[in-house]
């Protein structure tokens, strides 16, 4: 996404079982790859992270 993922839009690069089609390219944002999955920002199931990531961007 040239322009950065707008809050709220599902990211182009999550294949149909949420996994990032462009892992270890070098083409994968700084964001993406410093990312670490934790329990408060992702909870414990899809609809929890989704939730939660939602609410974070929108702030």
């Amino acid at each position: 996404m040239p322009n950065g993922k707008p809050a709220g839009v599902r990211c182009i690069q999550l294949d149909e079982n949420n996994l990032c089609k462009i892992f270890g390219q070098p083409d994968r944002p700084k964001v993406c790859a410093e990312f670490t999955a934790e329990a408060e920002f992702c909870g414990t199931t899809n609809q929890q992270a989704i939730q939660i990531l939602t609410e974070l961007e929108q702030a």
